[in-house]
């Protein structure tokens, strides 16, 4: 294998674990509905897009073809994410997500009794 295609693939793989890992802890981080929806339809769809993209071109390269699989998940994750995300942020503000508790309080479990 060439070796600029071995680095290129390898950074892709690097920069769509590293986008991942940001929409995911975006996820468990951040306060409010609407920024944990942020971080994993923006950060986890470019991960998940570089990483197949590297996964096309490891098998372009050992010439399995350009690898249909890749590129319909690829076709299904870019058409999903944002549609879903779009539908989910519209049910919150149709059932009013800002006013509940975002998170549970510092000392403890926030249940009402």
């Amino acid at each position: 294998m060439n070796v600029v295609l071995e680095y290129l693939l390898a950074a892709l793989l690097l920069i769509g674990s590293g986008f991942v890992l940001v929409g995911s802890l975006g996820l468990v981080k951040l306060s409010d509905f609407f920024k944990r929806l942020h971080g994993p339809t923006k950060a986890s769809t470019l991960g998940v897009g570089c990483i197949l993209v590297a996964s096309i071109g490891w098998h372009a390269w050992h010439g399995d073809g350009l690898g249909l699989r890749e590129i319909l998940v690829t076709l299904f994750l870019f058409i999903t994410a944002p549609i879903s995300a779009h539908l989910m942020s519209l049910a919150a503000l149709k059932l009013g997500m800002e006013q509940r508790p975002s998170r549970l309080a510092e000392d403890g479990d926030n249940r009402p009794d």
